[in-house]
């Protein structure tokens, strides 16, 4: 009886331990959420997903053709529908998206 008790602890133990490793693989593998509109911080930054739906009266800095791919804080290349952020921890944004932090990106 010890034998098959033993066995099924070992077996469990197994069992559980590729899990965890499945897990973690799943959960490093899985791409960032986008930055919703909505999202507390994308508000109080006047994030916008499509920047040309930005408003002006409120954001004045605003101009057409700002977005976040020719914007300093982008962390992806231009062409890049989306990257991240550093304004946005663990997210990405969209690269046509805006947000009252943009800056000119250095040529």
């Amino acid at each position: 009886m010890s034998s098959s008790r033993r066995s099924f602890v070992i077996h469990s133990l197994s069992a559980t331990g590729a899990l965890v490793v499945s897990g973690l693989a799943l959960s490093q593998t899985a791409a960032p959420a986008l930055v919703k509109d909505t999202d507390a911080n994308a508000v109080a930054l006047g994030y916008k997903t499509d920047g040309s739906k930005t408003d002006v009266k409120k954001y004045p800095k605003y101009a057409a053709g700002q977005n976040c791919a020719n914007c300093a804080l982008y962390q992806a290349k231009a062409s890049d529908a989306t990257g991240p952020c550093p304004l946005f921890a663990g997210k990405v944004v969209a690269a046509k998206a805006w947000c009252s932090a943009w800056a000119k990106k250095a040529a």
